[in-house]
């Protein structure tokens, strides 16, 4: 008669191999090959293999088999990161005459700008308030291949002109926060204050609405004459976890600086950080600086999120995209993969999104390939100042839920034969 105790030692072996057998048969849609892998999330900057099934992340590992792939994609030699989450975009484009950014020219339409630069997610930054939200929605967020996620204006009409952002009877805290969290949770991810020429009346009511939607507020602040504190908008009136954009800008001369007039960084800046505010890059057309840039990183002071402020006030400027700006923040000593965590898993934190910004198993599949170039470059601020760097990243290859949206050199493609 066989012996119990060891039929059972094989059956518990067998069992224990089913899984990693039907993980070396599982077939994949997609196989990115010998490329070296950058999550912050999941502490990964090594060589590694990834597996797509059905749009999501089936595998992560030193050596996935070519066999079981449909298409294998070879990028030996590149880098390979999440897509990336630009978080502070323009994107209600429309043609409204006589508008500012809501429904307006100013903005872009997000694909002709997102996958070029290995974004696959962006969130635009208070286009709209809770009255033109859904023609925002129904017009730009329904219709796009990109992930479209917003900040809430706390202005009702949102950015339609500089004078109806100072309107105070439209800063409607319970119709904001009954938007986000009623009605749109899934693509309303914070509150924006933007603009306003008077004391702290808008931020306070936006923190108000952010209070009651449990989301963060992001603040474009310096347009008041004369300045208001920033020290006193970081320590008193924002919260952990709310947002302070372009933070490297100088100048207009309502906008109080984080770096003296001296190069020292104000030391309450350090303080706020360490508090939990949240210092957003939000390049923009007039909003980065080297004369801060430069001195804030010398000193150990870095934005924690790189975003753009796209729009077409600034596309063909000193910012270019996600991927320049990406550069840019190299060239100041930043290493690749401290880089590429600041417009990754470190803004899908911001935006209380854990499922974004990451590679883990079962996961979206956005993915972004990049080519990290070396030679002489040159990168622009917005008073078209230049420093001089020797590494750029230039994308080869986005992909978006499981589907190649970008190809600049046909990696994914087959050659062509007579």
């Amino acid at each position: 008669m066989p012996n119990q105790k060891g039929l059972q030692s094989k059956l518990l072996i067998f069992l224990f191999l089913i899984p990693l057998l039907n993980l070396q048969a599982q077939k994949l849609d997609i196989l990115l090959k010998g490329g070296h892998l950058i999550d912050s999330k999941n502490n990964i900057d090594a060589p590694m293999d990834i597996g797509i099934l059905d749009g999501k992340i089936a595998e992560v590992s030193e050596n996935i088999s070519e066999e079981r792939a449909e298409k294998v994609i070879n990028v030996t030699g590149l880098y390979v990161t999440p897509g990336l989450v630009d978080m502070h975009v323009h994107v209600f484009m429309g043609n409204e005459p006589d508008v500012y950014i809501a429904n307006g020219a100013t903005s872009v339409m997000p694909d002709g700008f997102t996958f070029r630069a290995g974004v696959t997610t962006v969130v635009d930054a208070g286009s709209s308030g809770w009255r033109n939200f859904p023609l925002f929605k129904k017009q730009t967020i329904d219709k796009s291949k990109t992930r479209v996620l917003a900040l809430l204006n706390i202005v009702g009409t949102g950015m339609r002109s500089r004078f109806e952002e100072q309107d105070v009877s439209d800063m409607n805290p319970v119709m904001t926060a009954h938007s986000i969290k009623k009605l749109y949770p899934d693509i309303l991810v914070g509150i924006k204050a933007a603009h306003y020429w008077g004391d702290f009346t808008q931020v306070d009511l936006a923190v108000e609405a952010g209070k009651k939607a449990s989301v963060p507020v992001m603040v474009d602040f310096g347009e008041h004459d004369p300045p208001n504190s920033i020290e006193s908008l970081f320590m008193e009136h924002l919260r952990p976890g709310d947002i302070f954009t372009h933070t490297y800008s100088h100048g207009p001369t309502q906008r109080e600086t984080i770096v003296d007039e001296e190069g020292k960084v104000k030391p309450f800046v350090f303080k706020a950080q360490q508090r939990g505010i949240i210092f957003d890059l939000g390049h923009g057309g007039g909003a980065f600086t080297w004369r801060q840039a430069v001195p804030a990183s010398e000193q150990g002071f870095k934005a924690d999120v790189v975003s753009t402020d796209l729009h077409t006030q600034s596309m063909n400027a000193g910012m270019k995209d996600l991927s320049n700006v990406l550069s840019k923040f190299m060239a100041m000593g930043i290493s690749l993969s401290d880089a590429i965590s600041r417009a990754t898993w470190a803004p899908a934190q911001v935006i209380n999104r854990p499922d974004l910004g990451h590679l883990s198993v079962g996961a979206e599949a956005d993915v972004a390939v990049f080519n990290l170039r070396e030679g002489d470059f040159g990168f622009l601020d917005v008073r078209r100042q230049r420093i001089k760097g020797n590494k750029k990243l230039e994308t080869e290859l986005t992909i978006r839920a499981g589907k190649v949206v970008w190809d600049l050199n046909g990696l994914a493609a087959e050659d062509f034969k007579k």
